[in-house]
């Protein structure tokens, strides 16, 4: 694939799984971590500082998620390598994933090997993408939730009130109703909380 040495960036927010995973792709010659985050807000600016080839990230982060994090650096560092790691095999996290800009979407307990594969996989211009998982969003279907139905109901998954929400997201409360309503309806379910919890597991949110 390549004879130099690959720069990897880890962005994970749990110690002990980033300290593993570091550990692991230590273990291959042609692979360095360079990078440790544990922050999807800290990692474009660990990218540009440490001139990294690849970044590996979890998908559930404090300061930014890591779909967020690689649609960041995928408009601020085109060149750099993106590859979602996560324990949430969700359909929809997939889609999003690859929305984003990222180039390899795996799951945490695949084998070791198989991640270093990915990483030179994905430096040489391959998408390498879990197969039980591209198969469930084939099957799953689109996200129906437009932008703004998404950004609501996250909003609301906290229990906040429509005038709570209508102020946090600068909308009127009867276009915060109508975007919920909509969802509601989308989702085929019967209030907003089982609207959050459906979207969530379905990796729409």
């Amino acid at each position: 694939m390549t004879s130099r040495t690959i720069k990897v960036l880890l962005a994970e927010d749990q110690s002990m799984v980033r300290e593993a995973l570091a550990a692991l792709l230590g273990l291959e010659d042609d692979i360095e971590v360079v990078a440790q985050v544990a922050r999807g807000d800290e990692v474009l600016a660990a990218a540009r500082a440490h001139d990294i080839d690849v970044a590996l990230m979890d998908i559930e982060m404090p300061g930014a998620t890591g779909i967020e994090a690689a649609a960041q650096l995928h408009k601020e560092l085109p060149e750099v390598k993106l590859v979602i790691l996560t324990t949430f095999g969700r359909p929809g996290y997939l889609r999003s994933a690859m929305e984003s800009g990222a180039d390899a979407f795996l799951v945490k307990d695949a084998p070791a090997a198989q991640l270093a594969q990915a990483v030179r996989k994905v430096l040489a211009g391959e998408r390498v993408i879990d197969p039980t998982l591209a198969a469930a969003a084939l099957a799953e279907g689109a996200n129906p939730l437009t932008d703004r139905e998404r950004e609501v109901l996250r909003a609301a998954a906290d229990g906040s009130t429509n005038a709570e929400l209508a102020q946090t997201l600068h909308l009127s409360q009867g276009t915060v109703r109508n975007y919920l309503s909509t969802a509601i309806q989308k989702l085929a379910v019967r209030n907003r909380a089982e609207a959050v919890r459906i979207a969530r597991e379905k990796g729409w949110l």
